[in-house]
């Protein structure tokens, strides 16, 4: 049976399987703390950062701490997304999202698989005066060991711009030189870039995510973890906020944990939960 409440001083056993298919109330540094190493097939979350959105609690993250935490309980060809921007101060980018990378891969062990453009659309009547509109962050997508155990692009394929026309010419070598193309017809479908763009007016699932004050569209979380893992893996969230992860992990027939240190945040990512799985027909047993 899955429980749906878990609080972290009722939390006595030192596995990652005690918390399977919950939303535990936790500070995630501690709460990592019990789960077993090489446990966790995906992470997938966005940290509070630079203070972009106004909490109600003035919370800080160890991102350093939390990336070793991580990499300890990751399984071999296991994988960590982080959906990260960087604020502005004086006219200066805090560069957050470059240090997590950089001290994560030189630090710690893990190894950068990609570095996507999340474009986000924005607000069409936005007017900035002093620098440019900032409409997108860093999907930062990190594996532990030699390569990434899943990688599934099927569903990430977007439409050929030119399909069904006869594609000819030469192709740039490495070396500098030409190799001549032999006439093919261009395929209806093509693999996706290294630029995502998805909608932030939540319109998709339902409202009660809007409560809390920083959410990722559902599609965004689900593409990564149909990408990034099979049936019945473990994906993990450790701030999960209002439970998107975690909802459509359930969704994707995969198991799922949760950690939130907020009440109010916990409440609704259970209730979402329990809402968009009868919604979609999906048993929460």
């Amino acid at each position: 049976m899955i429980m749906m409440h878990m609080e972290h001083s009722v939390t006595v056993e030192k596995s990652t399987s005690a918390r399977l298919n919950q939303i535990i109330q936790a500070d995630c540094l501690k709460e990592l703390a019990f789960f077993d190493d090489n446990s966790i097939d995906l992470t997938v979350f966005s940290p509070p950062y630079d203070g972009i959105r106004d909490y109600k609690n003035n919370w800080s993250f160890d991102f350093v701490e939390l990336g070793k935490h991580l990499f300890r309980i990751t399984k071999d060809g296991g994988v960590a997304v982080v959906v990260i921007g960087d604020g502005t101060k004086n006219f200066a980018k805090s560069l957050t999202s470059f240090r997590l990378a950089v001290n994560w891969v030189d630090d710690i062990g893990w190894k950068l698989f990609e570095s996507v453009i999340y474009k986000r659309d924005g607000n069409p009547g936005a007017w900035w005066n002093q620098r440019f509109r900032v409409d997108h962050e860093y999907i930062l997508m990190f594996f532990k060991g030699n390569r990434p155990k899943s990688f599934h692009k099927e569903h990430l394929m977007v439409p050929s711009k030119h399909a069904g026309k006869i594609y000819s010419g030469t192709d740039r070598l490495t070396n500098g030189g030409f190799k001549k193309i032999e006439p093919k017809a261009v395929n209806p479908m093509k693999c996706r870039g290294t630029v995502w763009e998805y909608s932030t007016s939540n319109t998709e699932g339902n409202r009660l995510k809007l409560q809390h004050p920083a959410t990722f569209p559902d599609k965004l979380a689900s593409d990564l973890i149909r990408c990034f893992s099979e049936p019945n893996d473990i994906v993990l969230d450790p701030m999960c906020g209002s439970g998107t992860t975690c909802v459509q992990a359930k969704l994707n027939n995969r198991q799922f944990i949760g950690i939130e240190i907020s009440e109010e945040y916990c409440d609704i990512a259970r209730k979402r939960l329990q809402i968009e799985a009868q919604a979609n027909q999906v048993s929460m047993f």
